[in-house]
């Protein structure tokens, strides 16, 4: 019976969960589920959650409860899957009545047994069911021209602020001939985006070694891969071999992302993290000489219990020092379970907020004299698609990643999504680029 119903989905979230989402709508698919992309024509409807910090786990919940609205429409079934439940399922499913069936992150595979079960009059706790990753074919969310190539899951690094490894387990690399074949059955991409806790560990756990360049090298053979971005690089773990990888393969993007967290020595101790402030700099020196047009993003944990004015000026220093493309800073967020839960000298949430807004105007202004070192010239742009209300066509340069980064907004006769424009930049904001293709000029 579940087989026959239409089928919605709310994917909260990381693009790493994203991917999840993904594999439990080729489930849905490949079991002759009808997939709609409005919520409102759902009978059943599968929330896939977030539970890295109290503010993704508050989302999720009320999400929930949004959709469970849909029942007074077609709804008849609310599942939800994710982080969420396959950390807290002991909290979730006696208080959160509204959801029909709960699913851990590998246990796609047994969502229709679970929906029968809920159809005969259970609710049904069904996380942890699988024992085993099996990841089977996936339904691309994304716009046609990229998608996400999860290579891993779990982490190893226990940073002390992160619920990750307790929610999904010890690094596990997935094996480079499954990735290459998954990659190569997508059909024609302009962008091949890597994605894992930390991408640059790939193959240690399989073989000891690590094997990022070997897989980059590979995938970058297939004919319907045009380019391959990096995302989530663990700095301690970014080899030379990975830089001349970069720097030698014409597929390769030059854009970096590498999670920093902070730059001072005695927080990031406290972090867990292997990093020093020098070592960055010099991290930074080493690939901007070997990819002199190489785009740095990273992300920074602002108000860490414990941390200073001194440390934060520290950091807002560090930021003109370092002169990174683009940044995410996030407020630390104090997660039981995790070591830094316990540490004396949490910050107040007013000093917090004050500190993450000082940070942004910081990289704003940063960001802003990078891209005005554009204006007057030429950008290669991928189409992402029209922006109405501004009535132009967006766009990407390759120090833009989807959805994080800044956008190129363009005008030009016509343009198709997922081709590449040369687009002549007349001005520039804080984060994003303005400008016109040849004919429009």
């Amino acid at each position: 019976m579940a087989s026959h119903k239409k089928y919605g989905m709310i994917s909260l979230g990381c693009d790493k969960n994203r991917v999840d989402g993904e594999r439990i709508l080729g489930v849905i698919r490949a079991r002759g589920g009808e997939i709609t992309d409005d919520p409102s024509e759902a009978q059943v409807l599968i929330v896939n959650t977030c539970a890295f910090l109290g503010a993704a786990r508050q989302e999720a919940i009320e999400t929930v409860l949004e959709c469970n609205e849909y029942r007074a429409q077609k709804l008849e079934k609310l599942v939800v899957t994710g982080c969420l439940p396959e950390k807290f399922i002991g909290e979730l499913f006696d208080g959160l009545t509204e959801a029909d069936v709960f699913l851990g992150i590998d246990d796609r595979d047994y969502l229709f047994e679970a929906l029968e079960k809920a159809y005969a009059g259970e609710r049904v706790n069904y996380v942890g069911k699988s024992k085993e990753d099996v990841r089977g074919a996936r339904v691309l969310t994304t716009s046609p021209h990229y998608a996400y190539l999860k290579i891993s899951d779990g982490c190893n690094n226990h940073c002390t602020y992160c619920l990750i490894p307790a929610i999904r387990g010890a690094y596990r690399s997935y094996p480079m001939e499954e990735l290459v074949a998954e990659a190569a059955g997508m059909g024609r991409l302009d962008e091949l985006i890597l994605v894992a806790q930390d991408t640059t560990r790939y193959g240690e756990d399989l073989c000891g070694e690590k094997k990022l360049p070997e897989l980059l090298k590979k995938l970058s053979e297939l004919d319907n891969i045009c380019h391959i971005r990096l995302l989530y690089c663990y700095p301690e773990a970014i080899t030379e071999e990975l830089i001349a990888e970069i720097r030698d393969n014409p597929k390769i993007l030059p854009y970096l992302d590498i999670p920093m967290q902070h730059s001072e020595d005695r927080v990031l101790r406290l972090m867990g993290r292997k990093g020093t402030r020098a070592s960055y700099l010099a991290l930074l020196a080493k690939l901007r000489e070997a990819v002199p047009d190489l785009a740095v993003r990273t992300t920074f944990i602002s108000g860490f219990p414990t941390e200073t004015e001194e440390e934060h000026r520290a950091l807002l220093r560090f930021l003109e020092e370092a002169k990174l493309v683009n940044c995410g800073f996030f407020a630390y967020s104090r997660e039981p379970g995790t070591p830094a839960y316990r540490l004396k000298g949490q910050i107040h949430p007013s000093t917090k907020k004050r500190r993450v807004r000082e940070l942004y105007e910081k990289q704003a202004g940063i960001s802003r004299a990078y891209l005005q070192g554009y204006v007057g010239k030429a950008v290669q742009v991928v189409c992402d698609g029209v922006d109405y209300e501004k009535g132009c066509f967006t766009g990407r340069a390759c120090f833009q990643a989807p959805e994080i980064d800044g956008t190129v907004f363009f005008r030009a006769t016509q343009a198709e999504t997922g081709r590449t424009y040369r687009v002549f930049i007349e001005r520039a904001d804080d984060y994003d680029l303005y400008g016109h293709t040849e004919e429009t000029r």
